[in-house]
């Protein structure tokens, strides 16, 4: 039983994702680039991940993960600048 409830909850979550980031990138296209969509789509996730991972799973804290915050932040300077 534990694993459809499990499959419905995960694919409901997705559901609902997938309903609000669709049409907020139609309405962010008219103001940012593709690239730029899809950068700050990998920090808001990286950053609702990230604390997940760390607090609620008990995933131990690594130094390669400020390597790839700082890979992260460089991203966003590139393909933010004008």
């Amino acid at each position: 039983r534990a694993w459809w409830v499990a499959a419905l909850l995960s694919w409901g979550i997705a559901l609902f994702e997938y309903l609000i980031q669709v049409p907020a990138n139609r309405i962010g296209y008219t103001a940012l680039t593709l690239p730029q969509l899809k950068i700050l789509q990998e920090v808001i996730s990286l950053s609702v991940f990230a604390p997940f991972a760390l607090f609620y799973m008990g995933q131990p804290l690594k130094l390669d993960y400020l390597w790839a915050c700082l890979c992260l932040l460089g991203a966003v300077y590139f393909i933010f600048r004008s």
